[in-house]
């Protein structure tokens, strides 16, 4: 995670020591990183030896990729996202759900964003299909805790022609990607329980507070994304990219991160009004990366991405600095 922040602030000019990660900021950070925290939830909860060798994988590839073994990297994201594929089917099979079957596609879209990086020796071909597997495995994981006030027949329905839609959309046009995200945050903040949970206090309150923010930057992203296909490099596809990456992705993790850490890790992370002190960074940080993109200001730009960074570090502070008994499970919240 820290090289792929350095290849970040790296490729907007700030002067790093770690310049070898500047070319491999997103396949760091969207695929190795995220990957490997996404396949360690996954380990736990499924509770098989072989289940920990996609996290093993996937970490692997991070400092493969800092040290310069491009295609070694590359197969190891192969390998890692292949075994969580398969995790994930087994539980699809074993728990038939939308939920379940949702977040074994996000599987099958890292896995064939591995696989394109692979064949093609570039991962231009690789983003549109990583960010599917981020934003389709949260999107399952909130369509599971839907089911405390579950959604209508018709507002399921919608959902499944969401996530076609951002499937399609990935492979051949990321207009209409831009569009499925527009969709799915509406279904979002339609239909998910953090429009309750904003009324109760603590760490229900706090969760909902990272999440509704993150809502609607998927919808921001979704019309930059759907404004026209961008090229890689440019302003609008930076503002569009970290619109989605950052301000949805990086807000709902900030979000579910005191309720995960304890269950992957066995620490309790106890909830504190400092958390609050991140989140506005980081969304403040994401509003200054886009209006600078947008609007050709690279001072923004760079404020922005050492927003994102700061954001980052606060957040460790607050989680780190703090012991104290377990938090309630958000399935919990609504009791």
């Amino acid at each position: 995670m820290l090289a792929g922040v350095a290849g970040g602030l790296g490729r907007l000019g700030l002067s790093l020591p770690l310049a070898g990660p500047v070319a491999w900021h997103g396949p760091l950070l969207a695929s190795a990183f995220f990957g490997t925290v996404i396949a360690l939830e996954r380990a736990v909860a499924y509770k098989a030896r072989w289940a920990y060798l996609a996290p093993l994988f996937s970490a692997l590839a991070g400092p493969l990729l800092v040290h310069g073994f491009v295609m070694p990297a590359a197969w190891c994201l192969v390998v890692a996202s292949g075994l969580l594929a398969a995790v994930s089917s087994q539980v699809a099979r074993r728990h038939e759900a939308p939920f379940t079957a949702v977040i074994a596609i996000g599987a099958f879209s890292w896995l064939a964003g591995s696989l394109a990086w692979v064949v093609t020796g570039g991962v231009e071909a690789s983003v549109p299909l990583w960010m599917n597997f981020l934003v389709l495995t949260i999107a399952g994981e909130r369509l599971e805790l839907s089911r405390l006030r579950p959604p209508s027949r018709w507002g399921l329905w919608i959902f499944a022609a969401v996530v076609f839609a951002a499937l399609l959309g990935a492979a051949i046009d990321t207009r209409l990607l831009g569009i499925a995200y527009i969709a799915l945050a509406w279904w979002l903040l339609r239909f998910d329980i953090a429009r309750f949970t904003i009324r109760q206090p603590g760490l229900p309150r706090y969760v909902a507070s990272c999440l509704l923010p993150g809502f609607a930057w998927l919808a921001v992203g979704g019309v930059l994304w759907a404004r026209g296909p961008h090229l890689a490099g440019t302003a609008a596809h930076d503002a569009a990219l970290h619109a989605v990456l950052v301000g949805f992705v990086l807000s709902m993790v900030f979000g579910h991160a005191p309720i995960i850490l304890p269950a992957v890790t066995g620490w309790a992370v106890p909830f504190t009004r400092a958390f609050y002190a991140p989140l506005v960074v980081l969304h403040a940080s994401v509003a200054l990366r886009v209006v600078g993109d947008l609007g050709g200001n690279p001072t923004l730009r760079l404020v922005g991405s050492a927003g994102h960074a700061a954001a980052l570090v606060l957040f460790g502070v607050a989680a780190i600095g703090r012991r104290g008994r377990p938090q309630i499970h958000e399935k919990k919240l609504l009791d």
